[in-house]
């Protein structure tokens, strides 16, 4: 199916404002990713962000972007301005919904983000460092502002539902063939460890879970400036933003050809990562534990069930035969919570 992005995203804007002329639309998104983001010039001059996705539901889509737009307009210096801000109409988040019979989509519309400095592929310990004691400080401030944020739906036990009703639609079924058994398997395994380490409790809060450095900038002292892409943002456990910044701690580098290997969470080089956070915000020994699950939420959810829409075929297809031969036997074997435990004296 061919879809005409351009005339969408015009038309959303004429929905938004007619008064202002939309001079030129160009594609600026990335290039891994089905999701689409587009740069408005308009005929005063200014200069609008918009997103386009057809991914999910467009109750989901409005609920993320309610959350995020509140968390915008709270957060305190000096996060203050770190998100872009969504633009609203008569004092109300503004999205525009096109429904045909052969599409369902929706768009909403940012200012643009200053942007400072873009962090290297590989970073020294330093940066490491400070970076850790960063989120640490961006996760409590964001703990503080959870009574204020609106309601929230999507939970990990309820993705996880979605995924096995998925299994049972001739859809899934097709797309799934030969793997369902495990993928069954690999829910089950993650719901069980869930009860046992009562992590369905855990606070939530704002969080991102794809960092990489491509998506966030820094100062010169290396603290957080900006962030966008907000394509994966959900209110979970502190917890599901570490194994993207174990791969942009990682010895090798953030790359650009990836795979998601468990490997960077048991590096040395992340230790000093969890320790700088666990200074400004300690972690538990029930939240060490669960890195692993968080890392098998994020397979099971992002790769396997979602990976076509995220990522374009030939980067879905490779992700996720990784992940039943390499991702999951390799998580069972190679995650040994006892050197993090060790490292934080818990």
């Amino acid at each position: 199916m061919q879809i005409n992005f351009i005339a969408i995203v015009e038309a959303a804007w004429q929905d938004y404002d007619p008064s202002r002329t939309v001079l030129s639309i160009n594609d600026i998104s990335a290039m891994v990713s089905t999701n689409h983001v587009f740069r408005l010039r308009l005929d005063d001059e200014s200069v609008i962000i918009a997103k386009f996705s057809f991914f999910g539901t467009y109750e989901d889509f409005l609920e993320d972007h309610s959350l995020i737009n509140a968390l915008a307009n709270n957060l305190p210096a000096p996060y203050d301005q770190l998100l872009s801000r969504s633009l609203l109409k008569k004092n109300q988040l503004f999205t525009y919904h096109h429904q045909t019979a052969l599409l369902d989509a929706w768009v909403v519309f940012y200012n643009p983000i200053g942007v400072d400095r873009m962090l290297p592929k590989k970073i020294d310990e330093r940066q490491i460092e400070i970076l850790g004691g960063e989120l640490a400080h961006f996760h409590k401030t964001c703990s503080r502002l959870l009574n204020i944020l609106p309601d929230w739906s999507k939970t990990l036990k309820g993705d996880m539902l979605r995924l096995l009703w998925f299994l049972d639609t001739e859809e899934g079924q097709f797309q799934h063939r030969g793997t369902m058994g495990e993928i069954r398997r690999q829910v089950d395994i993650f719901d069980a460890n869930m009860n046992e380490l009562d992590a369905y409790a855990l606070e939530a809060v704002p969080v991102f879970v794809d960092w990489n450095i491509g998506n966030f900038s820094v100062t010169k002292g290396g603290k957080f400036y900006s962030r966008w892409d907000y394509d994966w943002f959900r209110m979970s456990s502190r917890v599901l933003d570490f194994y993207f910044f174990s791969r942009v701690c990682s010895t090798a580098g953030d790359k650009t050809v990836f795979s998601y290997l468990i490997d960077t969470v048991m590096e040395d080089r992340f230790m000093i990562f969890l320790k700088a956070y666990h200074a400004v915000y300690p972690l538990s020994r029930q939240e060490v534990l669960f890195i692993k699950e968080a890392y098998r939420f994020f397979i099971l959810n992002y790769v396997i069930k979602y990976g076509h829409y995220f990522f374009h075929d030939i980067y879905a297809s490779r992700l996720q035969r990784e992940a039943f031969e390499i991702y999951f036997p390799r998580l069972e074997k190679d995650f040994k919570p006892d050197k993090i435990l060790q490292a934080l004296d818990l």
